[in-house]
Parts: structure tokens; sequence; C-alpha cells
């Protein structure tokens, strides 16, 4: 009963097997190979347009590296208060751009409201010179609670930020459980959608360890290939990085596996909303299930072996959401997650 994160279970069998047939022979260092090649077009022809890549291996480096690419040291990244670059990548993002300041905006379930962002933008724009110059948006897809922005609202926040100069940066660690939860294709939901940069998660859905960031926005972002490599992101051995994503993208194997670990929270979800034992905190849309737990079930769980994570959150806070003898717990899900684990989950939550 493993519910700690998607990340901590192994590798889509496909991906493996890519690994050990990029494993034979020789091939061009730094990107000069062939797979890096056909991994770019690979992702251009996914999401309908030219598409700049880079590879990293994880994606703190692809968040880190898309904000050095918008934000000066004296810019303003934008992003909600409880996101990963806010709170779980020990300044990366702050590094990499030499101090640009991060602006944490309140976002129940981590989506931001057009009307905030607006206010809050027009707030710092009016007094240039003294406050840090407003340069990106960065929105998590799915945010950290499982909750996944809807396209017309990216296209409100993303109109807001062209409207004021800045950028749209989309984190998306999650982003084939959101792709597949909304329905909609990699295009809609990016570019077409108003992004101008993604960070395209893969690690937690099935692959060992390659991340990409993408562009849509055309530009050359002159540096950020040398900024690559002295932060000691440039991999030597780039084609296991492409052979993985090839891999993962091929025959749709990135939007079952999605698909897989979505449907498997879907399921704890409904199991734990009929309990009178429990109660979610956010509707299920992705593979993270936020819920409630009296003290007395998640002690059982614990000594039972399952694996998860109690929550501290401030939207909504632990101390509005919980009872005295109640504790907020997440549980996620990946493809691998076994449906015997959910069912002896839910069996000792009790009805």
């Amino acid at each position: 009963m493993n519910f700690a994160s998607d990340n901590v279970w192994g590798v889509a069998e496909p991906v493996m097997e890519a690994l050990q047939a990029a494993n034979d022979g020789a091939a061009g260092a730094y990107g000069g190979d062939d797979l890096t090649s056909d991994l770019q077009a690979r992702f251009s022809e996914i999401f309908e347009c030219d598409v700049t890549m880079y590879l990293v291996p994880t994606g703190t480096a692809a968040n880190a590296l898309s904000a050095a690419a918008y934000c000066p040291p004296y810019g303003m990244l934008f992003c909600h208060d409880e996101s990963h670059i806010y709170i779980d990548e020990c300044g990366a993002s702050e590094f990499y751009t030499g101090g640009a300041k991060l602006m944490p905006l309140a976002a129940n379930g981590g989506i931001i409201e057009p009307g905030l962002f607006a206010d809050v933008v027009n707030i710092h724009m009016t007094n240039p010179g003294h406050c840090s110059t407003p340069a990106m948006l960065s929105i998590t897809q799915a945010t950290e609670f499982g909750q996944v922005y809807g396209l017309d609202h990216i296209a409100e926040l993303t109109s807001i930020a062209r409207d004021h100069g800045l950028a749209t940066h989309m984190d998306g660690a999650r982003f084939a459980n959101a792709l597949v939860s909304v329905g909609c294709s990699p295009a809609e939901m990016t570019w077409k959608a108003g992004v101008d940069a993604l960070s395209f998660g893969a690690t937690k859905n099935g692959v060992m360890g390659a991340d990409a960031l993408l562009f849509f926005d055309g530009k050359p972002h002159e540096g950020l290939g040398s900024r690559l490599m002295r932060g000691g992101l440039l991999m030597s051995k780039s084609r296991f990085l492409a052979a993985q994503l090839l891999a993962y993208l091929a025959d749709n194997l990135w939007l079952d596996l999605a698909r897989q670990a979505n449907g498997t929270a879907g399921k704890l979800a409904d199991g734990l909303s009929r309990s009178t034992h429990a109660r979610l905190v956010w509707p299920v849309s992705a593979n993270e299930v936020f819920a409630v737990l009296p003290v007395d079930r998640h002690e059982k769980l614990k000594t039972a072996g399952a694996i998860y994570h109690p929550w501290m959150t401030a939207g909504p806070s632990r101390e509005s959401e919980t009872g005295q003898d109640e504790i907020l717990v997440r549980l996620v899900t990946s493809p691998s997650t076994p449906e015997k684990s959910v069912d002896e989950f839910l069996a000792i939550v009790g009805g």
C-alpha cells in the first residue's frame, strides 16, 4: 500500500527496453545523436508546431531554466503559494536567474484566479525601478493538489500575462495526467492557450529519469544552452534521455499510463467518499487524492504498512479542515499502483 508518490515506482517496460536498445554501439554526444533529433521532430509533431527542446534530467532543472530564460535578476515570477518552484526546489529558480523574486499568490487547490493575478501584477507595474519587474507567470498542471486547469482558465491567465508583457510557463510534472483528464490535445493545453514554455514531465509517469523543457514562442533564448552546461545539466550521453522519451511518447504510452494512474486515483477517491470515516478535501481530477482521516484509522493504516504523507497545507489550512482527532493526508497513485493496494487501504478505512 504505497501511496507516497508516483515517483516511488519503477520504469515502464517499453522505456526500459528502449534504454537497452540505445546502449548498442556508439552515438554522438551532447545531443548530436539521431535519437535526440528524432525526439525533437516527435515533440514538434505532437504539439503541432516547431518546438525548441532542451533535454534535462529533472523537472527542477526544466523549471529553473525556464525562469532563467524569461526573468532577469531584477525580475519577478508569479506562482501559487504552494507551487513546487516556490516550496520544494530549494530556491533553484532564484539561483538560475541570479536572484529574480518569486511572488506567491494565494490559490485554493493550487488554481490561480485571474482576477487576483491581474490585481497583483498591476500593483507591481506601478512602481518601476523600485519593485522587481514582472516578467513571468508559472502555473502548475496538474497542480500540487491534483486540480486541473481548464483551457479557458489557462487562456484567461495567459492573456493577462501577455497584456502586461509577461511570459507564461507551465510546470507539467503531471502534464499527461492533466491532459487525459481534460481530454484535449497537447497543443490546446499549451501554446494554443497562450503558454510560452512547458516543463514536460515524464519521470512521475513511468520514465526512469528524463524530462524536457519545451519552448513554443519561437525565440532563440540565447545563452540557455550555456546555462545548461554551466549548471551541470548538459548530459553527454543525451541519447539515453531521448530514448526514454521516444518510448514514452510512442503509441500513446504516456497517455495510457496517465489514464491508468488517474483511474486508480478515481477508484480510491470513490471508496473514500463512500466511507463515513473519511472525506475528500478537493475533487479528484488527476492522480492525487487529499483526504481527511480520523487519527485512529490513520494509525491502523500505518500499522498495516500503508505508506503516504500527512499533509500540512495553507490552502485550505489543516486547522480549518481537520478536527482535533483528524489528519489531512495525501495519497498519490501511479500506473504501477496495484488495485489490491486500493482495496486493502479502503478495507482498513472502513465504510
